[in-house]
């Protein structure tokens, strides 16, 4: 599996013309909002120097991105959040976000502590609402990443992107990279395809809705991340013969997981301990994402591994308003 230069490697030939001159200040440029500072350069809100402004709560609270059933994967974190409860000496509750907007706003606004934000919600997160990213699942051998996958339903008429032409495609969200950002880039670059001229475009609002919505035709094809495809297939939600594949990207990184920004450094410190000492062997965790191959946590950085969403981002004029 690719490794964050491989990643970068594998998208060159997409970054042509315009596209490939935003790639270098992808990797060096700081978006961040005007209330946060970085003055060691790698990109996230550092923790503020003034220790009043720091956030020490009694209780943690801890979102994962949002899927359409936010209670399964309450039961799937259980164990984990019982893991970091044990580790940082606080009581730690499970938000249950509707939306990428809601779990974005939450952190904002001093309600959410520790998150996992969908890879392409990332850069928003880290530059609007001060999150840490710090590390990501990944397979027993340290490898990690999914591919964005455009999906038909079979007899759709659909069996290349070409086909895409005068049909709809589903999105989730604005925000996804997988859901939104890749696939436009990509079908813009190398197909010569634009939402609206030549396809018609919906927003389901998650992977899950889009990957039912295709299952039940109610949309012609849809972008989604295979990861998420996988673990509804492991659950028997939907059927492998239920759906054809007509293109796999290369490949991105996957949820990255944090802080906010203002927590205070001893539990950040303990946070980021929760993480990479929790035994996934028997785990709710492992059972439900071993069918995507994530096995433990990995460190990572928002500068390093998140160079290739955010050249994306540049590539497709993304901007962040803090506003």
């Amino acid at each position: 599996m690719l490794k964050p230069a491989a990643l970068t490697k594998t998208l060159m030939p997409l970054l042509t013309g315009a596209v490939a001159m935003t790639f270098s200040a992808a990797l060096l440029a700081s978006d961040l909002a005007a209330r946060f500072q970085d003055r060691n350069g790698d990109l996230v809100a550092d923790t503020p120097t003034n220790a009043r402004e720091w956030v020490d709560p009694a209780t943690l609270i801890f979102a994962y991105t949002p899927v359409e059933d936010p209670a399964v994967y309450a039961r799937v974190w259980e164990g984990f959040m019982k893991h970091m409860e044990q580790v940082t000496g606080k009581n730690v509750r499970f938000f249950p976000v509707q939306s990428n907007a809601a779990q974005l706003e939450a952190m904002r606004a001093g309600r959410l502590h520790v998150a996992g934000f969908n890879t392409g919600s990332n850069p928003l997160a880290v530059n609007c609402a001060g999150f840490v990213p710090f590390a990501m699942m990944a397979r027993e051998d340290n490898s990690f990443g999914y591919e964005m996958e455009i999906i038909t339903y079979p007899g759709s008429g659909i069996s290349s992107i070409p086909d895409l032409k005068g049909r709809n495609l589903a999105f989730t969200s604005p925000t996804s990279n997988s859901g939104f950002k890749a696939p436009s880039a990509l079908l813009e670059a190398e197909f010569n395809l634009l939402e609206k001229r030549d396809f018609e475009p919906a927003f389901s609002g998650g992977h899950d809705n889009s990957i039912l919505g295709v299952v039940n035709k109610d949309y012609d094809a849809a972008a989604i991340a295979n990861s998420v495809l996988k673990r509804m297939i492991a659950r028997g939600v939907v059927r492998d013969n239920q759906y054809e594949t007509i293109y796999t990207s290369q490949t991105f990184p996957t949820t990255g997981y944090g802080h906010v920004y203002n927590l205070k450094p001893e539990l950040a410190e303990k946070v980021k301990q929760a993480f990479f000492t929790y035994d996934w062997e028997g785990s709710a965790l492992k059972a439900e994402f071993q069918n995507s191959g994530e096995a433990r946590f990995i460190p990572i950085t928002y500068k390093e591994h998140w160079a290739v969403i955010r050249t994306i981002d540049n590539a497709m004029g993304v901007k962040y308003n803090c506003n």
